[in-house]
């Protein structure tokens, strides 16, 4: 589990350091870099990958750009040759240092420092000096020899494997490729017919899986079943495109003989959900993930709902799993239990330089009175300014 984090010059953020939960979310005004924090994690993850490319970039999800774009630009500040990030959890802690010339900017960046520590032991060091081959990271040598069952080998393979997804409509319904395509589903939401068969052909053997499908199918009140199939030809237009399988449901309103609709036919919220669903419980999907825009495609009180559900997985049926995420529907805060300190609650801003910064929210006693006297949820008191992290409009 990715425990804290520090980042240093990279994009809107100057310096900042976060200690993270289980299930993080974050709320704020559009622009005030909400994303940026989840990218600087898929940069992590692409250094201990050992190459910090666009390539390596685009597959865990993260923007490319020029390294303009990624060093701290701010009038009120000098801009930094580097950027740096330092990640720790499990005893472990790993650091790096990153360099790329804005006026003749290379297609990788160069690793200035890097260092890896598994407890009170240096597992793996490099700086200037001693630095034969700048455009790689020694991350991949180090897994190399580290035992197998190692907390640093744990550790760096989560950290390696992170990826930023983002899905949408067309990709979940099979209609276009995903240009990341990822096991068990792409960033975009592609593939997300064979992680579905994947969660169902695991139904009869786990219980929490079965019940995780049974949760899901009873947000949506027309849904009789969920399958996937190989034979669309009777269900699908032949002007459609089409994968090889596709996911099927039953209308439990329409009549029984014309009841089977593919996900081209079906709500994009079902789909949605289907894809938390997947990426959450499938035993071959990143343990340390996040998820721009977690309420997208949802009704409000179904959002709500699928974030109370994320609790749930995160807590009794995935632990091993780490959540990063984005908000913008107010009614997400009301399904989170800030009182467990594994879900954590992270309101973002700028400050009067245009700087990102970012704070737990924990709750106070005023905003207990608040709330309790005037019977205001959370969702309310953030709307109306009390949590920061709203536009000034």
């Amino acid at each position: 589990m990715l425990e804290s984090l520090k980042i240093s010059n990279f994009k809107s953020f100057r310096e900042a350091s976060f200690d993270f939960g289980r299930l993080n979310i974050f709320v704020g005004a559009n622009g005030a870099g909400k994303t940026n924090l989840l990218e600087a994690i898929g940069v992590i993850s692409a250094a201990v990958f050992g190459v910090v490319d666009d390539e390596s970039l685009l597959r865990r999800g993260i923007r490319p750009g020029v390294p303009r774009l990624y060093k701290t630009s701010n009038k009120h500040h000098a801009m930094s040759s580097n950027i740096y990030f330092e990640a720790q959890g499990s005893g472990c802690r790993y650091s790096v240092s990153l360099l790329n010339p804005l006026d003749k900017p290379r297609p990788k960046w160069h690793f200035k420092t890097e260092r890896m520590e598994d407890g009170e032991r240096t597992v793996y060091v490099r700086g200037v000096k001693n630095n034969p081959n700048p455009e790689m990271g020694g991350m991949p040598l180090a897994l190399s020899q580290l035992p197998q069952e190692s907390r640093a080998t744990y550790f760096l393979s989560d950290l390696r494997d992170y990826a930023l997804y983002n899905p949408n409509t067309p990709a979940l319904r099979g209609l276009v490729p995903d240009l990341q395509a990822r096991v068990p589903v792409g960033l975009s939401g592609g593939g997300l017919s064979d992680g579905l068969q994947q969660i169902l052909s695991m139904l009869e053997k786990d219980e929490q899986v079965a019940s995780a499908l049974e949760e899901v199918e009873a947000l949506f009140s027309w849904v009789g079943s969920v399958a996937t199939t190989t034979q669309s030809a009777q269900i699908l237009s032949a002007s459609l495109p089409r994968t090889k399988r596709m996911i099927t449901f039953t209308d439990r309103f329409m009549n029984q003989r014309y009841n089977r609709l593919t996900g081209a036919d079906a709500s994009e919220g079902i789909l949605y959900a289907l894809f938390l669903l997947v990426l959450c419980m499938s035993p071959q999907g990143p343990k340390l993930f996040a998820i721009d825009n977690v309420d997208q495609a949802l009704n409000p009180r179904l959002a709500k709902k699928m974030v109370h559900l994320l609790q749930q997985w995160l807590h009794e049926y995935v632990p091993q799993k780490q959540l990063f995420c984005t908000a913008h529907n107010p009614v997400v805060l009301d399904s989170l239990d800030v009182s467990d300190d594994m879900i954590r609650l992270f309101i973002v801003d700028r400050d009067s330089d245009g700087l990102t910064v970012v704070r737990r929210f924990q709750t106070t006693p005023e905003l207990l009175r608040l709330s309790k006297a005037h019977h205001i949820p959370l969702s309310q008191l953030w709307v109306d300014g009390y949590l920061g992290g709203v536009p000034d409009v």
